[in-house]
């Protein structure tokens, strides 16, 4: 989903040799050479892994290889720390100093500097850091450390590496970026007062019905995304206009200390189908229009490969898992693989009792090379896909399925239309589609139920969001428990 929501419109080249053929040739050229791997080997092989064993992670892979990528990847590598896999918090981690202590003096003493000359990164409540390492043997050493959970390029560009050429998602009907805006078609669209526009998704899952009781209010939602549109009054001065009210919304950045504002519009489209007022305007309102907003700038688009990145979405999870107004966070962001510190950072706030909703993967040339996309593939999230009108079980054209998939939300008629939101400029609307905007309605179906029942815990929102869903008790292999009716979840 991203740089590309995600979200991926990047082209991945397919590869007719075998893994194991793959491992063979690798393993020879590792034992020829010294010199690092080249892109090109490295993303073979993650493609290949992809597509054998439908996943990829750095920790089955050996030390040159390891290397090679960070080598790489501007010599930056990420590190996980603790005395188990579980052990990512530094308020539960009693030998949490400790432990960062033996792990710099072993950099120091295989890279032949001082910590300042290598430390980018100590996380302020995960076990987790940032250093650059330039030697393999360094690498090696760290590796076979007890206390190492993970350690991992930090900067390594798969998508810049796998297609230079590649293009950013962008245009109305995507997940990626885009400024444009539409004339919505009013079959699109019912109105409601004072002056409102209902996307039609919404009827199809019984919204307006639900609305009569529980608009969201008293509860908030965490978004974590590319921003919000300092241009878009609906979200922001005019947050409270027409029939919402008492509410508010935060706008905080995080990516590249250049402010909160979207410079993509993804994330303003995410926050508009959540949270856009029941308006007098004449535009499109979210689902839960009444509920709190937090808006996180975290990313330049929806594809989470920089390191700033993936150290500013990991910010904002611990952030916002330390918020204890917000009860809901959604992301319609990922990567093809997991991400170490990202994947603490949601591990963190779902300790919190956050409940989490990611995007299960949209794009456009590969859906059927890569499945759930992280962190959507986590357990501790809850992953949304798109699907067509009508259906509970055929995927929108760019959304991903699979296993994983919790839930889906119909986003894509048969004219190929998706559904109407509020566009990045002030007065103007436009569409949205892939699994992103199924994500984000999703999450604001949950801030209904929950402001209907604000003493339940995160799994009573959960059951009763699944009891209202198409397939239950049961659950469909590639779509979750499917549709939920809005309505039933809140009576």
């Amino acid at each position: 989903m991203k740089k590309t929501v995600f979200l991926l419109a990047i082209f991945f080249a397919l590869h007719s040799c075998s893994r194991e053929e793959l491992q063979n040739e690798n393993v020879k050229t590792e034992m020829a050479q010294k010199d690092p791997l080249t892109a090109k080997q490295i993303n073979e092989r993650i493609n290949q892994s992809i597509k054998t064993d439908g996943a990829f992670n750095w920790k089955n892979e050996s030390d040159h290889f390891v290397w090679s990528a960070i080598f790489r990847g501007n010599r930056m590598v990420s590190i996980g720390f603790g005395s188990s896999k579980d052990d990512f918090d530094r308020s539960k981690s009693p030998n949490n100093s400790d432990m960062e202590k033996e792990i710099l003096s072993v950099i120091k003493k295989y890279e032949g500097k001082d910590e300042r000359g290598f430390l980018l990164l100590s996380d302020q409540y995960l076990n987790q850091m940032d250093v650059v390492i330039e030697k393999e043997e360094t690498i090696t050493a760290l590796r076979q450390m007890k206390t190492i959970r993970y350690l991992e390029p930090a900067d390594y560009h798969y998508f810049e590496f796998e297609d230079q050429s590649a293009a950013k998602s962008s245009g109305s009907g995507s997940s990626g970026c885009g400024f444009s805006s539409s004339t919505l078609s009013t079959a699109d669209y019912t109105s409601t007062a004072p002056s409102a526009k209902i996307p039609w998704a919404f009827t199809k899952h019984s919204i307006p019905e639900a609305w009569s009781y529980s608009t969201g209010a008293g509860v908030t939602i965490g978004l974590i995304d590319t921003g919000v549109s300092p241009e878009q009054t609906l979200l922001g001065g005019s947050f409270n206009n027409g029939a919402s009210s008492g509410r508010t919304i935060s706008k905080l950045g995080v990516y590249n200390s250049d402010g909160s504002g979207d410079q993509c519009g993804h994330g303003t489209k995410m926050a508009s189908v959540m949270t856009a007022p029941r308006n007098n305007a004449g535009l499109p309102v979210g689902v839960a229009y009444n509920a709190n907003l937090i808006a996180y700038r975290a990313a330049e688009n929806v594809v989470l490969e920089t390191s700033s990145e993936q150290t500013a979405v990991k910010t904002a999870f611990t952030e916002l898992g330390n918020n204890t107004s917000v009860k809901i966070i959604s992301m319609s962001m990922g990567h093809i693989f997991s991400v170490g510190k990202i994947e603490d950072g949601v591990k963190y706030a779902y300790s919190k009792g956050k409940l989490i909703f990611c995007a299960g993967g949209t794009s456009t040339s590969f859906t059927n090379f890569v499945g759930v996309i992280f962190p959507a593939s986590m357990s501790e999230t809850q992953a949304i896909t798109g699907v067509k009108e009508n259906t509970s079980n055929q995927k929108c054209d760019v959304c991903h399925s699979g296993s994983q998939i919790d839930f889906t939300f119909q986003m894509e008629r048969p004219s190929g239309n998706t559904v109407p939101v509020l566009s990045y400029y002030n007065g103007q609307a436009d569409y949205v589609g892939g699994s992103s905007v199924a994500t984000a309605a999703t999450a604001g179906i949950a801030a209904l139920v929950w402001a209907k029942n604000p003493s339940w815990t995160r799994e009573q929102v959960l059951n009763k969001m699944r009891q209202s869903a198409t397939y239950y008790p049961n659950v469909n292999s590639n779509y979750g428990y499917g549709n939920i009716n809005v309505l039933k979840a809140v009576q």
